[in-house]
């Protein structure tokens, strides 16, 4: 079985090509059951490509198969605060593809999806979906449009009869790659087991993971591509490592003192260290402080505080 470009890196570089639209169409099409088309990637500011943006991110205007246009929102990027990432850039997606004049009730639908290479928050679920629902405080009822405030919708909404708040509320998806147990037992999950192993096996049968098997093929990298791509992987290796290794010698030395205060600390000392050696990796390949700040989640201080620690430990 032939071995297939990663898909956080294929999100980056190839997925965005008009070309390979196919690919992305049947992945959000099984996930999101209903047929989805890209009409466009979103040029915004969360799109732009430059030497230090790492973010495995793209913004995809779609439309589903009751015509309705919707901004989607893949990213692949690790970070300490990721639910709070995730957070920022369905509010960025919001207000930046907005016109100036338009109404409230023109802003389109967001759906963030996350495609989690890395341990996040406690679940034994591999998909997590969040939506927005207001329940009653005291008689637990559900808030629902009235009619004439479901008809103002009719512009975007093909059906406003059948529309609730959680309708035009962002929604998240997180896909826990990790915690994919290899039983296929839908469509979507030929798409999991591809993310988890970069193949794709002759039997499956999802929308696009024909065309995902074909024009990932590392094979079909150029020589600079592949280099690159060869990087990434080490780069995302040694990072996965780093924070493993010092992480879990920090929860380690916590445990060991067989105290909840002692867990505490310990566990507390071994995300300072997972910090230190992140920050310590991304300045030393050349990353600037802004990047580090939005990458990492840490202010400018926190981070002149860490770089200042190593170099006192350095002495």
């Amino acid at each position: 079985m032939k071995k297939l470009i990663r898909f956080d890196w294929a999100i980056k570089y190839i997925l965005k090509n008009k070309a390979n639209f196919e690919i992305l169409n049947g992945f959000l099409s099984e996930l999101l059951g209903t047929k989805i088309s890209i009409k466009s990637v979103l040029d915004g500011e969360s799109n732009k490509i430059d030497a230090n943006d790492k973010f495995n991110r793209v913004d995809l205007l779609v439309e589903n198969e009751n015509s309705e246009k919707i901004i989607i929102e893949v990213q692949c990027e690790r970070q300490l605060d990721y639910l709070s990432r995730i957070l920022y850039g369905t509010s960025k997606a919001i207000t930046e593809y907005i016109c100036e004049g338009d109404k409230y009730r023109q802003i389109c639908k967001v759906i963030s999806v996350s495609i989690v290479f890395f341990k996040l928050g406690v679940g034994e679920d591999y998909i997590y979906k969040g939506t927005t629902d207001f329940k009653g405080i005291h008689n637990h009822d559900e808030l629902r449009f009235a009619p004439d405030e479901q008809e103002i919708y009719k512009e975007n909404h093909v059906k406003p009869e059948d529309l609730q708040p959680r309708d035009i509320f962002p929604e998240y998806y997180i896909i826990k790659v990790d915690q994919f147990q290899e039983k296929i037992k839908s469509k979507f999950d030929e798409w999991v087991y591809f993310l988890k192993h970069s193949e794709v096996k002759s039997s499956f049968k999802a929308k696009g993971i024909k065309s995902a098997a074909e024009k990932l093929d590392i094979l079909k990298l150029n020589k600079a591509q592949r280099a690159e791509y060869d990087s990434f992987v080490k780069d995302r290796l040694h990072e996965n490592s780093m924070i493993d290794s010092h992480y879990g010698r920090g929860k380690r030395e916590g445990e060991k003192k067989g105290l909840i205060k002692g867990e505490a600390i310990g566990i507390k000392k071994g995300i300072e260290k997972e910090q230190l050696a992140i920050v310590i990796n991304m300045k030393e390949k050349g990353y600037e402080i802004k990047t580090i700040m939005e990458i990492t989640g840490l202010s400018k201080r926190q981070i002149d505080k860490l770089l200042t620690k190593a170099k006192d430990g350095k002495k």
